[in-house]
């Protein structure tokens, strides 16, 4: 698989990565989580490592536990604080770790914005403390991107996350060169955006351009665009089905086209 530097270390990140949201939010024992050990499975063994988390996604970080207690190594866990004031994020935090039965987290992320004036300054004395080793901020809303722009200015970032698809390319005018500029990492979350691509009649054929780049699926196809950006480090599509792991992480091999050729390769909506 193909990776790409973070930029405040140099540390090669593989650029497809999992999201837990919803996929995750199972049950031990049910049908549904014993199929997540082959998601993982699949990741891994095609050399990813990113696994995308936080407490709002329900029992996603426990089952994580669960599932990566023989591959914590192979493993780049990026989890998120997700309440009010910094006292209730410390305790987030360690909460956190007990679930996914770890002593550290890769990189831990204020989600959403919130409360992120009293988070950041935990951040920053948590990864002083080897607690964790990245921290930034996360949304997936163009309607915040104007408050992300001022924090990505005001504070020394590792990372940011936000929504970057073919469908919802808003990212690309200023947060996304903004990252570049500064030196910050970017997880790309919602890569499907409203998931009209991955709507269409089984019957309707790729374009006819796909198969010259290697695109077999409409998934890899809408992937490798948010990859085509250079400002993305990595792509956290949600699932918790093996087939669909593994068909996205094809996206992650071969050649990735420049921004550029989206523009003379146009996708229309259905119908």
């Amino acid at each position: 698989m193909i990776a790409r530097p973070i930029p405040c270390s140099g540390e090669m990140l593989p650029v497809i990565g999992c999201g837990t949201y919803l996929g995750f939010d199972v049950a031990h024992g049910s049908a549904e989580f014993r199929s997540l050990p082959d998601v993982l499975s699949a990741l891994f063994d095609a050399g990813g490592s990113v696994v995308d988390t936080s407490p709002m996604y329900g029992r996603a970080e426990e089952a994580l536990g669960h599932l990566l207690h023989a591959n914590r190594k192979r493993a780049f866990i990026a989890s998120k604080v997700w309440t009010h004031g910094r006292e209730a994020g410390t305790r987030q935090l360690h909460e956190s770790m007990h679930l996914m039965r770890t002593e550290s987290i890769d990189l831990m992320q204020v989600h959403n914005l919130l409360d992120w004036r009293a988070h950041l300054p935990a951040l920053r004395e948590w990864k002083a403390r080897g607690l964790i080793r990245y921290f930034g901020i996360t949304h997936c809303d163009a309607s915040a991107y104007a408050e992300m722009e001022k924090i990505m200015r005001a504070e020394a970032l590792d990372f940011i996350q936000v929504n970057y698809s073919l469908e919802h390319r808003e990212a690309a005018e200023r947060i996304l060169p903004l990252a570049a500029d500064l030196g910050i990492a970017v997880l790309a979350n919602m890569p499907f955006g409203s998931g009209w691509q991955l709507r269409r009649p089984h019957d309707q054929p790729l374009p006819s351009w796909a198969a010259e780049i290697g695109i077999k699926s409409w998934p890899q196809l809408l992937l490798k665009f948010v990859l085509s950006h250079p400002s993305v480090t990595c792509v956290i599509p949600g699932t918790g089905n093996p087939r669909h792991m593994q068909d996205n992480l094809r996206a992650g091999e071969g050649d990735i086209p420049e921004l550029a050729f989206w523009d003379s390769h146009t996708i229309q909506a259905p119908g």
